[in-house]
Protein backbone atom coordinates (compact mmCIF):
# COMPACT_ATOMS: atom_id res chain seq x y z
CA UNK A 1 0.00 0.00 0.00
CA UNK A 2 2.11 3.29 -1.19
CA UNK A 3 2.06 5.91 1.59
CA UNK A 4 1.67 8.79 -1.21
CA UNK A 5 -1.38 10.74 -1.52
CA UNK A 6 -2.96 11.47 -4.76
CA UNK A 7 -3.37 15.29 -5.16
CA UNK A 8 -6.75 16.47 -5.17
CA UNK A 9 -8.15 19.55 -7.21
CA UNK A 10 -11.83 21.04 -6.66
CA UNK A 11 -12.51 17.54 -5.61
CA UNK A 12 -11.55 15.85 -8.02
CA UNK A 13 -8.97 12.77 -7.78
CA UNK A 14 -5.68 12.69 -10.86
CA UNK A 15 -3.29 10.85 -10.91
CA UNK A 16 0.52 11.60 -11.71
CA UNK A 17 1.32 12.31 -15.43
CA UNK A 18 -2.36 12.03 -16.45
CA UNK A 19 -3.75 15.11 -18.13
CA UNK A 20 -6.52 17.20 -15.86
CA UNK A 21 -9.80 16.72 -16.34
CA UNK A 22 -11.65 19.43 -18.76
CA UNK A 23 -12.54 22.55 -17.28
CA UNK A 24 -10.04 22.49 -14.12
CA UNK A 25 -6.59 23.01 -15.78
CA UNK A 26 -7.93 25.56 -18.02
CA UNK A 27 -9.17 27.92 -15.46
CA UNK A 28 -6.26 27.16 -13.04
CA UNK A 29 -3.57 29.77 -12.39
CA UNK A 30 -0.21 29.55 -14.23
CA UNK A 31 2.40 27.82 -11.68
CA UNK A 32 4.72 30.70 -9.72
CA UNK A 33 7.79 31.22 -11.47
CA UNK A 34 6.53 29.85 -15.21
CA UNK A 35 6.35 32.72 -17.87
CA UNK A 36 3.24 33.86 -18.80
CA UNK A 37 1.62 32.34 -21.58
CA UNK A 38 1.43 34.80 -24.96
CA UNK A 39 -1.83 35.08 -26.90
CA UNK A 40 -1.72 33.83 -30.44
CA UNK A 41 -1.88 36.14 -33.56
CA UNK A 42 -4.51 36.14 -35.32
CA UNK A 43 -3.15 35.81 -38.97
CA UNK A 44 -4.13 38.89 -40.95
CA UNK A 45 -6.99 37.97 -43.60
CA UNK A 46 -7.60 40.04 -46.73
CA UNK A 47 -11.20 41.60 -47.06
CA UNK A 48 -13.00 39.05 -48.99
CA UNK A 49 -16.27 39.76 -50.55
CA UNK A 50 -19.47 37.88 -51.41
CA UNK A 51 -20.94 37.91 -54.99
CA UNK A 52 -25.01 38.09 -55.92
CA UNK A 53 -24.67 34.27 -56.39
CA UNK A 54 -23.05 33.05 -52.84
CA UNK A 55 -19.17 32.68 -53.96
CA UNK A 56 -16.56 34.56 -51.44
CA UNK A 57 -14.38 36.02 -53.35
CA UNK A 58 -11.01 36.98 -51.91
CA UNK A 59 -9.26 39.11 -53.44
CA UNK A 60 -5.32 38.59 -54.65
CA UNK A 61 -2.24 41.08 -53.34
CA UNK A 62 -0.62 42.22 -56.36
CA UNK A 63 2.52 45.02 -56.37
CA UNK A 64 2.23 47.93 -58.45
CA UNK A 65 5.38 46.22 -60.82
CA UNK A 66 2.63 43.44 -61.50
CA UNK A 67 -0.22 45.49 -62.02
CA UNK A 68 2.04 47.87 -64.23
CA UNK A 69 3.36 44.80 -66.15
CA UNK A 70 -0.40 43.57 -66.55
CA UNK A 71 -2.40 47.02 -67.20
CA UNK A 72 0.33 48.59 -68.68
CA UNK A 73 -1.61 50.11 -71.70
CA UNK A 74 -4.56 51.29 -69.39
CA UNK A 75 -1.74 53.25 -67.38
CA UNK A 76 -0.97 54.72 -71.36
CA UNK A 77 -4.35 57.00 -70.89
CA UNK A 78 -2.22 58.97 -67.93
CA UNK A 79 0.54 60.24 -69.73
CA UNK A 80 -0.91 62.73 -71.53
CA UNK A 81 -2.91 64.13 -68.23
CA UNK A 82 0.27 64.30 -66.14
CA UNK A 83 2.10 65.98 -68.60
CA UNK A 84 -0.44 68.61 -68.77
CA UNK A 85 -0.87 68.78 -65.10
CA UNK A 86 3.52 68.91 -65.00
CA UNK A 87 3.76 71.58 -67.93
CA UNK A 88 0.75 73.92 -66.99
CA UNK A 89 0.04 73.33 -63.18
CA UNK A 90 3.52 72.30 -61.89
CA UNK A 91 6.07 74.15 -63.58
CA UNK A 92 4.26 77.58 -63.32
CA UNK A 93 4.64 77.55 -60.04
CA UNK A 94 8.34 78.17 -60.06
CA UNK A 95 7.58 81.13 -61.74
CA UNK A 96 6.19 82.58 -58.01
CA UNK A 97 10.24 84.04 -57.27
CA UNK A 98 9.40 86.52 -59.91
CA UNK A 99 7.35 88.17 -57.06
CA UNK A 100 10.17 88.95 -54.84
CA UNK A 101 12.21 89.73 -57.85
CA UNK A 102 12.37 91.87 -60.51
CA UNK A 103 11.74 91.45 -63.44
CA UNK A 104 12.16 93.15 -66.99
CA UNK A 105 11.36 91.80 -70.58
CA UNK A 106 14.13 90.23 -72.35
CA UNK A 107 15.69 88.89 -69.42
CA UNK A 108 15.99 85.81 -67.34
CA UNK A 109 12.40 84.58 -66.70
CA UNK A 110 13.28 84.55 -62.86
CA UNK A 111 14.23 87.75 -62.47
CA UNK A 112 17.13 90.10 -62.13
CA UNK A 113 17.69 90.98 -59.15
CA UNK A 114 16.00 90.27 -55.50
CA UNK A 115 13.86 93.02 -54.73
CA UNK A 116 12.19 91.30 -51.23
CA UNK A 117 8.51 91.90 -50.30
CA UNK A 118 8.48 95.60 -52.05
CA UNK A 119 5.54 94.20 -54.60
CA UNK A 120 3.77 92.76 -51.64
CA UNK A 121 3.97 96.31 -49.81
CA UNK A 122 3.30 97.57 -53.33
CA UNK A 123 -0.16 96.10 -53.87
CA UNK A 124 -0.86 96.17 -49.99
CA UNK A 125 -1.02 100.01 -50.28
CA UNK A 126 -2.34 99.81 -53.55
CA UNK A 127 -6.35 101.30 -53.21
CA UNK A 128 -7.02 99.74 -56.37
CA UNK A 129 -6.63 96.58 -55.93
CA UNK A 130 -8.35 96.75 -52.52
CA UNK A 131 -11.63 97.88 -54.59
CA UNK A 132 -10.89 94.83 -57.09
CA UNK A 133 -10.47 92.61 -54.11
CA UNK A 134 -13.93 93.97 -52.10
CA UNK A 135 -16.10 93.34 -55.72
CA UNK A 136 -14.09 89.76 -55.80
CA UNK A 137 -15.18 88.96 -52.15
CA UNK A 138 -19.02 90.50 -52.74
CA UNK A 139 -19.52 88.78 -55.78
CA UNK A 140 -18.38 85.71 -54.56
CA UNK A 141 -20.40 85.51 -51.81
CA UNK A 142 -23.49 86.23 -54.01
CA UNK A 143 -22.60 83.05 -55.99
CA UNK A 144 -22.05 81.04 -53.44
CA UNK A 145 -25.06 81.95 -51.56
CA UNK A 146 -27.08 82.29 -55.10
CA UNK A 147 -26.04 80.36 -57.33
CA UNK A 148 -24.95 77.15 -55.89
CA UNK A 149 -27.85 75.77 -54.04
CA UNK A 150 -29.79 76.02 -57.22
CA UNK A 151 -28.67 73.37 -59.08
CA UNK A 152 -29.65 70.92 -55.73
CA UNK A 153 -32.94 72.83 -55.64
CA UNK A 154 -34.00 72.12 -59.44
CA UNK A 155 -32.54 68.35 -58.72
CA UNK A 156 -34.95 67.86 -56.25
CA UNK A 157 -37.92 69.01 -58.48
CA UNK A 158 -36.51 66.90 -61.11
CA UNK A 159 -36.51 64.27 -58.92
CA UNK A 160 -39.98 64.45 -58.31
CA UNK A 161 -41.33 64.58 -61.53
CA UNK A 162 -42.88 61.59 -62.91
CA UNK A 163 -42.99 62.33 -66.40
CA UNK A 164 -40.32 60.74 -68.25
CA UNK A 165 -40.29 63.19 -71.56
CA UNK A 166 -40.62 66.14 -69.43
CA UNK A 167 -38.28 65.38 -67.23
CA UNK A 168 -35.56 65.06 -70.71
CA UNK A 169 -37.35 68.00 -72.11
CA UNK A 170 -36.03 70.04 -69.03
CA UNK A 171 -32.90 69.01 -68.36
CA UNK A 172 -31.79 69.11 -72.56
CA UNK A 173 -33.33 72.91 -72.47
CA UNK A 174 -31.46 73.37 -69.11
CA UNK A 175 -28.02 71.65 -70.30
CA UNK A 176 -27.60 73.83 -73.05
CA UNK A 177 -26.42 76.62 -72.07
CA UNK A 178 -23.48 75.58 -70.73
CA UNK A 179 -22.14 74.08 -74.07
CA UNK A 180 -22.65 77.66 -75.25
CA UNK A 181 -18.94 79.63 -75.23
CA UNK A 182 -18.65 82.69 -72.93
CA UNK A 183 -18.51 85.18 -75.92
CA UNK A 184 -21.68 84.23 -77.26
CA UNK A 185 -23.12 84.44 -73.44
CA UNK A 186 -21.57 87.73 -73.51
CA UNK A 187 -23.29 88.49 -76.94
CA UNK A 188 -26.73 87.21 -75.31
CA UNK A 189 -26.44 89.39 -72.44
CA UNK A 190 -25.57 93.01 -74.31
CA UNK A 191 -28.33 92.17 -76.78
CA UNK A 192 -30.97 91.60 -74.06
CA UNK A 193 -29.61 94.58 -72.13
CA UNK A 194 -29.22 97.06 -74.69
CA UNK A 195 -31.16 99.95 -74.85
CA UNK A 196 -33.43 98.88 -77.72
CA UNK A 197 -33.12 95.30 -76.28
CA UNK A 198 -35.58 93.09 -75.08
CA UNK A 199 -35.69 94.01 -71.68
CA UNK A 200 -36.18 97.47 -72.35
CA UNK A 201 -39.28 96.88 -74.79
CA UNK A 202 -40.38 95.03 -72.25
CA UNK A 203 -40.08 97.93 -69.73
CA UNK A 204 -41.06 100.41 -72.38
CA UNK A 205 -44.40 98.36 -72.90
CA UNK A 206 -45.30 98.14 -69.70
CA UNK A 207 -45.07 102.28 -69.12
CA UNK A 208 -41.46 102.24 -67.60
CA UNK A 209 -38.18 104.47 -68.96
CA UNK A 210 -35.43 102.86 -70.31
CA UNK A 211 -32.48 101.64 -68.40
CA UNK A 212 -28.71 101.53 -69.39
CA UNK A 213 -27.69 98.37 -67.75
CA UNK A 214 -24.60 98.34 -68.87
CA UNK A 215 -23.80 102.24 -67.88
CA UNK A 216 -24.97 101.89 -64.71
CA UNK A 217 -22.46 99.95 -62.08
CA UNK A 218 -25.18 99.23 -59.61
CA UNK A 219 -26.92 96.77 -62.29
CA UNK A 220 -23.93 94.94 -63.00
CA UNK A 221 -24.09 92.26 -60.12
CA UNK A 222 -27.55 91.57 -60.74
CA UNK A 223 -26.82 91.02 -64.72
CA UNK A 224 -23.87 88.96 -63.90
CA UNK A 225 -25.61 86.39 -61.25
CA UNK A 226 -28.65 86.19 -63.71
CA UNK A 227 -26.41 84.86 -66.72
CA UNK A 228 -24.33 82.83 -64.63
CA UNK A 229 -27.59 81.31 -62.94
CA UNK A 230 -28.82 80.57 -66.67
CA UNK A 231 -25.53 79.39 -67.69
CA UNK A 232 -24.49 76.87 -65.02
CA UNK A 233 -27.50 75.87 -63.12
CA UNK A 234 -28.84 72.67 -65.53
CA UNK A 235 -25.46 71.77 -65.67
CA UNK A 236 -25.05 71.57 -61.92
CA UNK A 237 -28.36 69.31 -61.65
CA UNK A 238 -25.95 66.44 -63.28
CA UNK A 239 -24.49 65.22 -59.92
CA UNK A 240 -27.14 65.69 -58.06
CA UNK A 241 -29.20 63.21 -60.07
CA UNK A 242 -26.76 60.96 -60.29
CA UNK A 243 -26.77 60.96 -56.41
CA UNK A 244 -29.83 60.81 -55.75
CA UNK A 245 -29.86 57.33 -57.77
CA UNK A 246 -27.80 55.88 -55.49
CA UNK A 247 -30.51 56.42 -52.33
CA UNK A 248 -32.32 53.46 -51.67
CA UNK A 249 -35.88 52.98 -52.87
CA UNK A 250 -36.84 51.19 -49.58
CA UNK A 251 -36.17 53.70 -47.31
CA UNK A 252 -38.59 55.81 -49.16
CA UNK A 253 -40.61 52.98 -49.04
CA UNK A 254 -40.59 52.28 -45.27
CA UNK A 255 -40.93 56.50 -45.01
CA UNK A 256 -44.34 55.97 -46.04
CA UNK A 257 -45.45 52.95 -44.16
CA UNK A 258 -44.00 55.11 -41.19
CA UNK A 259 -47.03 58.04 -42.59
CA UNK A 260 -43.96 60.65 -43.85
CA UNK A 261 -45.13 62.78 -46.52
CA UNK A 262 -43.34 63.88 -49.76
CA UNK A 263 -41.43 66.77 -47.76
CA UNK A 264 -40.72 64.63 -44.80
CA UNK A 265 -39.19 62.14 -47.35
CA UNK A 266 -37.04 65.00 -48.73
CA UNK A 267 -35.97 66.20 -45.67
CA UNK A 268 -34.73 63.05 -43.63
CA UNK A 269 -33.31 61.03 -46.71
CA UNK A 270 -33.10 62.63 -49.75
CA UNK A 271 -30.97 65.25 -48.73
CA UNK A 272 -29.02 63.06 -46.65
CA UNK A 273 -28.45 60.86 -49.06
CA UNK A 274 -26.71 63.66 -51.55
CA UNK A 275 -24.70 65.19 -48.46
CA UNK A 276 -21.55 63.81 -49.07
CA UNK A 277 -21.85 65.45 -53.20
CA UNK A 278 -22.91 68.82 -51.91
CA UNK A 279 -20.02 68.59 -49.59
CA UNK A 280 -17.48 67.88 -51.90
CA UNK A 281 -18.92 70.55 -54.49
CA UNK A 282 -19.29 73.47 -51.83
CA UNK A 283 -15.72 72.39 -51.01
CA UNK A 284 -14.78 73.10 -54.36
CA UNK A 285 -16.61 76.00 -55.21
CA UNK A 286 -15.46 77.72 -51.90
CA UNK A 287 -11.65 77.07 -53.62
CA UNK A 288 -12.54 79.22 -56.41
CA UNK A 289 -13.81 81.65 -54.59
CA UNK A 290 -11.41 84.45 -55.10
CA UNK A 291 -11.91 83.21 -59.24
CA UNK A 292 -15.15 84.23 -60.09
CA UNK A 293 -15.78 84.23 -63.99
CA UNK A 294 -12.85 86.19 -65.62
CA UNK A 295 -13.79 85.90 -69.00
CA UNK A 296 -17.38 86.76 -68.69
CA UNK A 297 -16.41 89.45 -66.36
CA UNK A 298 -13.73 90.76 -68.95
CA UNK A 299 -16.16 90.60 -72.05
CA UNK A 300 -19.27 92.54 -69.78
CA UNK A 301 -17.18 95.04 -68.34
CA UNK A 302 -16.06 98.73 -69.36
CA UNK A 303 -14.64 101.50 -67.81
CA UNK A 304 -17.83 102.90 -67.00
CA UNK A 305 -18.78 100.04 -64.21
CA UNK A 306 -15.23 99.43 -62.78
CA UNK A 307 -16.49 100.38 -59.13
CA UNK A 308 -18.58 97.25 -58.98
CA UNK A 309 -17.24 94.73 -62.20
CA UNK A 310 -13.89 95.22 -61.57
CA UNK A 311 -12.31 92.03 -59.66
CA UNK A 312 -8.78 90.69 -58.91
CA UNK A 313 -8.47 88.62 -62.11
CA UNK A 314 -9.05 91.36 -64.41
CA UNK A 315 -7.02 93.49 -62.39
CA UNK A 316 -4.32 91.38 -62.94
CA UNK A 317 -4.95 91.33 -66.46
CA UNK A 318 -4.34 95.15 -66.81
CA UNK A 319 -1.79 95.29 -64.58
CA UNK A 320 0.46 92.21 -65.84
CA UNK A 321 -0.58 91.88 -69.90
CA UNK A 322 -1.26 95.11 -70.69
CA UNK A 323 0.47 97.56 -68.69
CA UNK A 324 3.57 94.61 -68.10
CA UNK A 325 4.04 94.79 -64.69
CA UNK A 326 4.54 90.80 -64.40
CA UNK A 327 6.61 91.06 -61.12
CA UNK A 328 3.57 93.08 -59.20
CA UNK A 329 0.78 90.72 -60.96
CA UNK A 330 2.66 87.80 -59.84
CA UNK A 331 2.92 89.45 -56.50
CA UNK A 332 -0.98 89.67 -56.20
CA UNK A 333 -1.33 86.23 -57.82
CA UNK A 334 0.29 84.56 -55.55
CA UNK A 335 -1.72 86.53 -52.55
CA UNK A 336 -4.78 85.09 -54.20
CA UNK A 337 -3.51 81.46 -54.41
CA UNK A 338 -2.78 81.59 -50.91
CA UNK A 339 -6.33 82.86 -49.89
CA UNK A 340 -7.68 79.80 -52.15
CA UNK A 341 -5.85 76.92 -50.19
CA UNK A 342 -6.29 78.71 -46.78
CA UNK A 343 -9.87 78.56 -47.85
CA UNK A 344 -9.96 74.93 -49.67
CA UNK A 345 -8.21 73.55 -46.03
CA UNK A 346 -10.25 75.65 -44.09
CA UNK A 347 -13.54 74.19 -45.33
CA UNK A 348 -12.80 71.07 -45.34
CA UNK A 349 -11.81 71.10 -41.74
CA UNK A 350 -14.81 71.98 -40.98
CA UNK A 351 -16.62 69.67 -43.02
CA UNK A 352 -14.60 66.99 -41.22
CA UNK A 353 -15.47 67.76 -37.82
CA UNK A 354 -19.33 69.58 -38.51
CA UNK A 355 -20.50 66.88 -40.90
CA UNK A 356 -18.05 64.10 -41.65
CA UNK A 357 -17.61 64.72 -44.93
CA UNK A 358 -14.96 65.75 -46.89
CA UNK A 359 -12.37 65.61 -49.58
CA UNK A 360 -9.46 64.01 -47.71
Amino acid sequence: MSSVQEPVVAGVATTPGAPPPLGVADNAPPPAGSPAPRKPRRPRRAQTFTTPGGTVVRPSRTTWRQALKRDWRLYTFLVLPLVFLLVFRYLPILGNVVAFRRFRPGSSIFGDEWVGLYYVRMFVNDQQFWHAFTNTVVLGLLTLVIVFPLPILLALMLNEVRSRHFKRSVQTISYLPHFMSVVIVAGVVFQLTAVNGTINQIITALGGDTITFMQEASWFRTIYLSSEVWQTVGWGTILYLAALTTIDDQLYEAARIDGANRWQQTWHITLPGIRPTMIVLLILNVGTFMAVGFEKILLLQNPLIYSTADVISTYLYRVGIVSNSVSYATAIGLFEAIIGVTLVLSANAISRKTVGASLW
